[in-house]
């Protein structure tokens, strides 16, 4: 199988390890995330080739973000490090069902410097896919580097995914995403959104927001919904597939983990768009592909934390069965 590469950002969660009498954190237990570097795990823990793309502090976050990969079997050649800035941090609240929300700390930190001058010579090269989202689009020129990679990525026969993965606050204030995001859309071969994201995407209707979508290049879009029923699009079709309930504990991960799943299928596939095509009209393959993807976010969902979250293929395909 060819690698997957997975560009963007890695950080640190900090999850709340204790309350106090008066509700506030009395500390904060560290896990290695940031969306991209979930997905590049989630992808190694199922079998697949993942390798990260992305800039790292110098400092000791950066350092355990380094390691947490390798340890994960997620190839780190494409990895950069600086000391001009630090590592980024977010601070992960869960509720009673496990949603979370996010503060984050994000300002001129390391993840935000890659440049096209950063990527190795032979970085995309015998790539089965890149998979991007949308928080390494919310600086200028980042933005303009990670559709650099996106283009440089088909330019080497590579399928593109695109993950909207939207964090309002990750945003500049008063800054408005969409015209922002449309272009890197346009650029994806496959797109994952939420629910919510695609209702926020489809301001003039969801048929209005496909029909833009499949003027770029984008053969298959899914829309997770939790437990909900997952939907999915292509130009010539689309469908629905129910997901597998589960007891949340922490859904922080939930969504990178469907999607590593979904990337390591259509990496078995060495698939391209065509093969994409055909897949719609096979739709037991996609569907036992979608399956597999939605059984990887269901166990994730189950744990704390995203790297530490992530199933092995092996839990996986024993989840299945027990959920036949």
């Amino acid at each position: 199988m060819r690698p997957i590469l997975c560009f963007g950002e890695a950080l640190i969660d900090l999850h709340a390890s204790g309350i106090d009498e008066r509700g506030f954190a009395t500390g904060f237990t560290p896990f290695a995330g940031g969306a991209p570097a979930n997905v590049a795990v989630a992808v190694a823990r199922v079998g697949g080739a993942a390798r990260f793309a992305g800039m790292l502090a110098g400092d000791r976050f950066g350092d355990f973000l380094l390691d947490s990969l390798q340890r994960a079997g997620v190839g780190t050649d494409d990895v950069a490090r600086t000391d001009e800035a630090s590592t980024a941090l977010a601070f992960v609240a869960l509720d009673a069902h496990g949603e979370r929300s996010f503060s984050f700390y994000r300002d001129h930190t390391a993840d935000l410097l890659f440049r096209p001058s950063d990527f190795r010579a032979d970085t995309f090269r015998d790539i089965a896919l890149f998979h991007v989202c949308s928080n390494s689009m919310t600086e200028p020129t980042l933005a303009a580097t990670t559709r650099e990679g996106m283009q440089r990525a088909h330019g080497a026969g590579a399928l593109v995914s695109f993950d909207l993965n939207l964090r309002p606050a990750l945003w500049p204030h008063g800054v408005d995403p969409q015209p922002l995001v449309w272009p890197a859309l346009h650029l994806a071969d496959v797109v994952k959104l939420s629910a919510e994201e695609f209702t926020w995407l489809a301001v003039d209707g969801e048929q209005a927001a496909l029909d833009r979508l499949w003027l770029g290049r984008t053969r298959l879009l899914v829309v997770t919904d939790g437990a909900g029923v997952l939907r999915w699009f292509h130009p010539d079709a689309e469908g629905e597939l129910p997901c597998y309930p589960v007891a949340a504990v922490d859904t922080t991960a939930a969504g990178d983990a469907f999607v590593g799943g979904l990337l390591c299928c259509l990496a078995e596939l060495d698939a391209d768009p065509d093969r994409i095509d055909r897949l719609v009209n096979k739709l037991p393959r996609l569907h036992a592909m979608l399956r597999f993807a939605a059984a990887c976010g269901a166990l994730t969902v189950t744990r704390q934390g995203s790297f530490a979250a992530m199933p092995s293929g092996d839990e996986v395909l024993a989840f299945m069965e027990q959920q036949a």
